[in-house]
């Protein structure tokens, strides 16, 4: 994940309808009682927010394209005095990289590499020696080299600069690698970095140009797209930390930097809706998704517990594809049940908030409540 301090819940109410209602006016001056499964939301929320210091968030439910929660807590900006709300953009940090994992894996199933291609076949640039480095080996984060946001001040120093491509490759591809390639998982935003510039190759297209036209326009995608600083977003959230128990903005960051390893915006709604289409096979062949969401294994024949852009773990009996986001002043977490369909987002604009607690604690209150979508 990137992070400077510290670099996914979909929902559904049902339909009341009330009958004997003394007249129009009368019903509009009822508010709506919350379902059971909003009241658990409200409840773990409101207790995430206090122990964590958290600004704002917006948390979505759903199963299979059936929504039960979809709601913002909280301020999307503190200055402004915002509210957030569902229609919240946030940065989403490293759930970028199921996005990013998702149009290499278009490229395989339109002929245009294959996931055992070398990558210096796109990257001659880029010094590899005697390793054999693939597109597999970037994808699953074993690849071996040096993750560039564990560098230090060597990146953190510069990392507010629009750097480019070459500027930002210079920063780690000398640096000796960590492993052969294949040997361990290590997690590694240089890996998705380069698989981003590879999506450039390819196409010809800019990363963003690219995911805009054949993705987030075709899927209805409306919120999501590259988080540029300068561009008018409606309803972006502003970014905060935490430092001596008072909130302030969080450290600027070049949005060059993230690149296609964490520099998404998106809101819980989309990401419900991008959950659904991926999951459903309207993205990737059904091959392509399998091994996206199988976890990766090692040349010892050990697996790991990530697949390509999503990890995948077992949770109280079950399988969950999940994974979190940490940038600047954001924190993220989306997570999909294959078993059951459920979807939990969950984005907040603060820093040292964890998403991820949430996500888990409104999967079990979704599993109690024995909620029908």
């Amino acid at each position: 994940m990137l992070r400077r301090v510290a670099l996914v819940v979909i929902a559904f109410i049902p339909v009341i309808i009330f009958g004997l209602v003394a007249s129009p006016r009368a019903r509009h001056d009822q508010p709506v009682p919350a379902s059971p499964l909003e009241s658990h939301v409200d409840a773990i929320v409101s207790a995430a927010m206090k122990e964590q210091s958290i600004s704002g968030v917006s948390v979505a439910v759903a199963r299979r394209g059936r929504t039960a929660v979809s709601k913002g807590y909280g301020l999307a900006s503190v200055e402004l005095d915002a509210p957030a709300s569902a229609a919240t953009v946030y940065r989403i940090g490293s759930i970028t990289k199921q996005f990013t994992a998702a149009a290499i894996m278009r490229l395989v199933d339109s002929g245009k590499m294959t996931l055992d291609d070398p990558i210096e076949k796109f990257l001659p640039e880029f010094p590899v020696g005697d390793r054999r480095i693939t597109i597999r080996h970037l994808l699953t984060h074993t690849s071996g080299i040096k993750s560039y946001t564990g560098l230090g001040p060597k990146f953190w120093d510069v990392s507010r600069l629009d750097y480019q491509h070459d500027q930002l490759l210079a920063l780690f591809k000398d640096e000796p690698p960590d492993f052969q390639p294949g040997e361990k998982f290590l997690y590694n935003n240089s890996g998705y970095y380069l698989l981003g510039m590879i999506v450039e190759k390819v196409t010809g297209e800019t990363y963003a140009a690219h995911m805009q036209k054949t993705m987030f326009g075709p899927l209805g995608l409306t919120s999501t797209l590259y988080c540029d600083i300068a561009p008018i977003i409606k309803h972006r959230a502003s970014g905060y930390e935490v430092r001596g128990g008072q909130v302030v903005n969080a450290s600027p960051l070049s949005m060059n930097a993230p690149f296609s390893a964490g520099a998404l915006c998106s809101t819980v709604t989309d990401l419900v809706t991008w959950t659904d289409a991926l999951m459903g096979g309207k993205v990737v062949s059904a091959a392509s998704l399998d091994a996206m969401r199988t976890p990766a294994t090692l040349n010892d024949g050990k697996p790991t517990t990530y697949g390509f852009g999503l990890g995948v773990v077992e949770r109280d009996g079950q399988k969950v594809v999940s994974h979190g986001g940490g940038i600047n002043g954001f924190t993220s977490f989306l997570s999909y049940v294959p078993e059951s369909g459920n979807t939990v987002a969950v984005l907040t604009n603060s820093g040292g908030a964890k998403p991820g607690e949430i996500v888990n604690q409104v999967l079990k209150a979704v599993r109690s409540t024995g909620t029908e979508f």
